[in-house]
């Protein structure tokens, strides 16, 4: 159980920086452009809740478990599937269900999931593994 703890910490921060710039800076104008009609104010609690979640999942089912093996290889195609797995949940269940939801902001989101996961699992696995192994 320690393990995931510290695994969980390690990706904490680096989750947290990396899908920061994306929505900060890299893709800030794109949602803009194609959600701003239906944009809010951010809901952090629930914001803070999915990262959380999210997080869990990649240490639980991407990072450790590879870990223990080894294999790089194979925890950057889990880490990839993990992370279309859980943004195609949101972004296709909005595309069947949401009035006008842009297919293009799928796309995107759909890529960036498993950009995301690849990056923060593959940072997470090298510097967990420097650490504990």
């Amino acid at each position: 159980m320690m393990q995931y703890i510290k695994v969980f910490l390690i990706t904490l921060p680096i989750f947290f920086l990396v899908d920061m710039v994306w929505l900060g800076f890299v893709a800030k104008n794109f949602y803009q452009k194609h959600l701003g009609f239906i944009m809010g104010p951010v809901n952090w609690t629930a914001a803070i809740i999915f990262y959380l979640i999210f997080i869990v999942g990649l240490a639980v089912f991407v990072i450790v478990p590879h870990l223990e093996s080894g294999s790089v290889l194979r925890m950057l195609g889990f880490a990839a599937l993990f992370g279309i797995v859980t943004y195609a949940t949101y972004d296709l269940t909005n595309l069947a269900t949401l009035k006008d939801w842009p297919l293009i902001v799928t796309i995107v989101d759909l890529v960036w999931g498993m950009l995301l996961s690849s990056i923060v699992a593959s940072a997470s696995f090298f510097i967990s593994r420097s650490l504990f192994y």
